[in-house]
């Protein structure tokens, strides 16, 4: 939203950016005083029986556990792909300006989280935030206040923290180098992930992407589609429907005789049993593999070492077949 309100101005776009950080720190101080008001006796086990680290007398104030930043209040946004692409189109992610503009944002929301914490003795830091719901709440105001805007408000959903647009196709490897840069802003948490097709006869082109990931990001997610139906035996991803997800060799969307998993951002759910908001339901059906069917048999190199050659993966009941 406020990149919409800037209007491409970017001097307007940090401008608004303090007023709303301005607000978001009244909010935050707002809900530390309130924990502040509770007595040991509200939760003895924590405040007076040490699992806090330390032992309060029932006449002690709880906020003894809390200052000298021995606790953590977060400051969350979404989507940082958008305002990319309201400044520089939606292709932004290799040009970098466009992403040192990204980065600045981050950069002058650490600075204000610090500031914070130096000031009232409370660690305030930046969460790049899960947003289940706002994934579709946000965008839905937005879209009413604005309107369709292409590739912003029209997808119905907003990409969530500084993920790469869920619609593209970069390798594992191009994925994971140009997000690394943005954790380090984030100490209130934060997940990447790639997206695969069924791995399970080449689990060495998975060991590539972790070798690739291990000193570059510090929380990785592997997205492989471990869907099935129990009417027909089918193993593999169900396809997206208006209203969930479906098989797509029998078409059963039963939740009680087919299981779907998901990850809808840092943890998996089941679509099926558990119908996710709108919002949510268009981005993970608008996610592609960020290793293809086209693709697998493309040599990748990771740092320099030997090229992994990704083999051909097989569907469903074929793999009992493999030898």
């Amino acid at each position: 939203r406020i990149a919409l309100e800037a209007k491409g101005n970017q001097e307007r776009f940090f401008s608004i950016l303090d007023e709303r950080l301005d607000i978001m720190a009244d909010a935050l101080l707002f809900r530390i005083n309130r924990v502040k008001e509770a007595k040991p006796e509200n939760a003895p086990i924590l405040y007076m029986h040490g699992a806090f680290g330390k032992r309060l007398n029932e006449d002690e104030p709880v906020d003894l556990l809390f200052n000298q930043k021995r606790s953590t209040i977060s400051m969350g946004y979404i989507g940082l792909y958008e305002i990319g692409t309201a400044f520089y189109g939606p292709n932004w992610e290799l040009n970098p300006d466009a992403k040192d503009f990204t980065l600045s944002v981050l950069k002058t929301m650490k600075q204000k989280a610090d500031h914070l914490g130096d000031t009232y003795g409370y660690h305030f830091s930046i969460y790049s935030t899960p947003a289940e719901s706002l994934t579709d709440r946000f965008c839905e105001l937005d879209l009413e206040k604005f309107g369709p805007i292409s590739d912003i408000t029209d997808k119905e959903y907003y990409t969530n923290s500084f993920h790469y647009d869920v619609r593209k196709s970069p390798t594992p490897f191009e994925k994971l180098e140009f997000e690394k840069d943005y954790p380090q802003y984030a100490s209130g948490g934060f997940i990447h992930y790639c997206e695969y097709p069924n791995m399970r006869q080449n689990p060495k082109a998975l060991e590539a992407v972790w070798d690739f990931a291990y000193d570059r990001v510090g929380y990785l997610g592997t997205n492989t589609p471990i869907d099935h139906c129990y009417e027909c035996g089918f193993d593999g991803d169900f396809e997206p429907t208006d209203r969930g997800f479906k098989c797509p060799q029998c078409g059963n969307n039963n939740p009680k005789t087919c299981d779907v998993v998901k990850r809808t951002c840092g943890y998996l759910g089941n679509p099926q049993q558990r119908p996710m908001v709108n919002g949510r339901h268009k981005e993970i059906s608008s996610r592609t593999k960020h290793l293809s069917q086209s693709r697998v048999n493309t040599s990748f190199e990771a740092d320099g070492e030997d090229a992994i050659v990704y083999n051909e993966p097989v569907w469903g009941d074929q793999i009992d077949d493999q030898p």
